[in-house]
């Protein structure tokens, strides 16, 4: 007997419709070899340069004695997060170069739905992966440096919810910035101007692009993780990176719902 739940898109609850396409998002976001490199780039920029760092440490013991290990890690986040960005950028523009969102759209004509399951499954992975690889960091930099640095817990539940924000919010707002541009060379350029290029570079020309500058997700991400950004406070950078974050995915939620998918 042919059950009808399973078999007619009617019956099938949009929960059980969205359970299933973030399976199928996380199955291609794994089954893709640029993941994999991310993931390698983003290993390396934080594990690989945390345990450097921690023998470096070592040779110079009486220069850190003391310092936690986590502002190691934390510093490092900074770099990092861009191959966590690109992951979830590409997760995102490839099916439009390809072309292959037509055929996503055919299998899953709930637009909706295809929006959800990928930024959950692509944001979700971004960030947990940044999460473990930050803490895994600040383990090798803590282990090579032969007691010169120390590992208290209580710095660790500071700096990952940091860098845990900071890493959401960016993958949040380059997946928002893949499905409204829907090219993977106008996103990247888009995302290294509003975290890197533009709040490092505005504040050298005065107050007023120093202000506008305060307004940039780069800018937050610059003060969480280093607490080098002037003229930013925790709230303000927390509020502004969550509003980046926010009005990029809105805006690209809603061109992927109202126009064609193959323009």
């Amino acid at each position: 007997m042919i059950d009808s739940d399973e078999h007619v898109g009617e019956g099938v609850s949009a929960a059980r419709v969205l359970a299933r396409t973030c399976t199928a998002e996380w199955t291609r976001l794994w089954t893709v070899k640029t993941t994999w490199w991310f993931l390698m780039a983003a290993t390396l920029m934080l594990v690989g340069l945390g345990a450097l760092i921690g023998f470096e440490s070592a040779a110079d013991p009486a220069g850190v004695q003391g310092e936690p290990a986590w502002t190691t890690a934390r510093f490092l986040a900074m770099p990092a997060q861009f191959a966590l960005l690109g992951l979830a950028l590409i997760a995102v523009t490839s099916d439009y170069a390809t072309g292959g969102i037509t055929v996503t759209l055919q299998w899953t004509p709930r637009r909706a739905v295809i929006f959800l399951a990928r930024t959950i499954v692509t944001v979700g992975t971004a960030t947990g992966i940044g999460g473990l690889l930050t803490v895994a960091a600040a383990l090798a930099a803590f282990t090579t440096a032969g007691g010169a640095l120390t590992l208290s817990a209580a710095d660790g539940y500071d700096m990952l919810g940091k860098v845990t924000l900071v890493f959401m919010t960016g993958t949040a707002l380059a997946a928002g910035l893949g499905f409204l541009l829907r090219n993977t060379a106008g996103a990247l350029i888009s995302v290294l101007l509003l975290i890197l290029i533009l709040p490092l570079l505005l504040p050298v020309f005065g107050a007023w692009m120093q202000a506008i500058s305060e307004l940039l997700p780069g800018s937050g991400a610059i003060f969480l993780l280093t607490g080098e950004a002037r003229g930013m406070n925790t709230t303000s950078s927390v509020a502004v990176m969550l509003a980046w974050a926010s009005a990029a995915l809105l805006l690209g939620g809603l061109r992927l719902m109202r126009d064609d998918a193959n323009r």
